[in-house]
């Protein structure tokens, strides 16, 4: 399966400018398989592959080298050899616990240099040692394209073929929306996809795209960096937000053709600050309904992981898969959680991690709009708040008497009650001071007592909750008009 065209053109300028050691992270082994091959041939070089189990074989031969079965023996072969080549060691790095081992890697590497190859080390978590990580430049593989999905595709069509009579309906526009249900998952998985789907009826059609985006959900939730909430199961609610609605009506011409004539770039995302409960989580929400595109929540304390170096590469994966939705949204809730700067006491990851997103933010080129959203003003890091790091950063504050109205109207039509039988103004009135997420816990709340009392649910027994509830603007005082004094000074209201 041919490699994608920049991965390797990448590979093959590392290789001409004789980086001595390419190190690819990747569970997609196979890929590592093509692009390697894809390099060597176009770069007229040998290429050898090795593994444990196999010892180093050139491709094309019958047979491996004698005594290279073991690391210690291969590196000590590859230090002996005088002609130039791609040497792919898969899996080396598990072997470099061994003085031995990691000492001979670093004989090597000298070796590369003075014939001028390269050693591609592939796996999945590839940590050299001291003296060899420094010679050696990370190589990222991106998630496949459409090309690459297109072919795995026809590959488990194919195989499927063998076992049983398939039955493909799929016109041109039907495909492009099969690739879109298929983007984001490695090869092997967009292969177990496909093949699940097939299994399912005997067919793969437009009925099919449904089931896939299901399977492709539990997929990138299982990796356990992101949630995915496909476009259709999106059919969120939010009270007040006028300006906010009207700049994401205005920000989706981002998007067209006519803009893309014009050389105007996508949107790149909205930062949403202020008080708790007011509906910043929703906002994201409501951004991908609205633009009909997936949303993948970052929860950026899952990034953190206790070996040096796995969170950042763990942002980059989850960064990866948001690239290969593209178009789409990608909810950041509570950034100043995960990418707080006070922090000696994290050995320095918290600010190594927000330096590889600010990267991201401004470089990335795929049509990914990230919303992040924040509570506490006074620990959001001021990196982000610099102009040109998003297109707006919006201000939530306390529902006024209109929105509350609006929210109590949502709720209860929610719950299967008629909000017309409810003096909404009243209810408003009496839930002053409260947040969304407060009026919505009254709700519920007054619903409970209704079904034990055995009564319909009434404007009295509403308001008998809400004065039985404390609000956080009153609980917390000092902090919640901090957060509004500062918001309003600072940000564009979302109202």
């Amino acid at each position: 399966m041919p490699p994608g065209p920049d991965t390797l053109h990448e590979l093959k300028a590392l290789v001409r400018s004789m980086h001595p050691v390419v190190v690819v992270e990747t569970l997609e082994e196979e890929r590592v398989d093509d692009l390697v091959r894809a390099a060597a041939a176009e770069l007229g070089l040998p290429h050898f592959t090795w593994t444990v189990t196999q010892g180093l074989q050139r491709r094309g031969a019958a047979t491996a080298t004698h005594g290279t079965a073991d690391a210690a023996g291969l590196l000590r072969h590859l230090a002996t050899l005088t002609v130039q080549g791609l040497f792919q060691l898969k899996d080396l790095a598990a072997h470099l616990d061994s003085p031995e081992v990691a000492r001979a890697l670093r004989e090597a590497v000298q070796a590369m240099d003075r014939t001028r190859s390269t050693i591609v080390l592939s796996g999945v978590a590839v940590t050299l040692p001291p003296a060899a990580a420094h010679r050696a430049v990370p190589l990222r593989l991106h998630l496949p394209g459409r090309d690459e999905l297109r072919a795995a595709m026809r590959e488990a069509l194919t195989a499927l073929r063998a076992r049983q009579p398939v039955d493909v309906t799929l016109e041109p526009d039907a495909l492009d929306q099969v690739l879109d249900a298929l983007s984001g998952l490695t090869l092997g998985q967009a292969r177990q996809a496909i093949a699940w789907a097939v299994v399912h009826d005997g067919r793969l059609s437009l009925d099919d795209i449904p089931r896939l985006v299901t399977r492709k959900a539990e997929t990138i939730q299982d990796s356990g960096l992101l949630e995915f909430f496909p476009p259709d199961a999106n059919g969120v609610e939010l009270g007040g937000f006028d300006r906010f609605k009207a700049w994401l009506a205005r920000a989706q011409v981002g998007f067209s053709a006519e803009a893309r004539r014009l050389a105007l770039p996508a949107p790149r995302g909205v930062l949403v600050v202020g008080v708790q409960g007011c509906g910043k989580s929703l906002s994201a929400k409501v951004i991908a309904r609205e633009w009909r595109q997936p949303l993948l929540k970052l929860d950026a304390g899952r990034l953190y992981d206790k070996y040096i170096g796995e969170t950042e590469k763990n942002l980059r994966r989850a960064l990866d898969v948001a690239e290969a939705l593209a178009p789409s949204v990608l909810w950041i809730d509570e950034i100043e959680k995960g990418f707080a700067t006070g922090g000696e006491h994290d050995g320095g990851v918290s600010r190594r991690l927000l330096g590889t997103f600010l990267t991201w933010l401004q470089e990335r080129d795929r049509a990914v709009f990230v919303v992040a959203t924040a509570n506490d003003l006074s620990t959001v890091p001021p990196e982000l708040l610099r102009k040109g790091r998003f297109d707006e950063i919006f201000f939530v504050d306390l529902p006024e008497a209109a929105e509350r109205a609006d929210i109590f109207g949502i709720h209860l039509r929610l719950r299967q009650q008629n909000d017309t039988a409810f003096d909404l103004p009243a209810l408003s009135a009496a839930a002053e001071g409260f947040s969304g997420a407060e009026i919505e816990q009254a709700v519920v709340s007054a619903l409970y007592q209704s079904l034990h009392e055995r009564q319909p649910l009434t404007t009295a027994l509403l308001t008998d909750e809400l004065g039985a509830t404390v609000p956080l603007s009153v609980s917390r005082r000092e902090a919640i008009d901090a957060i509004r004094r500062e918001g309003r000074a600072r940000f564009v209201p979302v109202t």
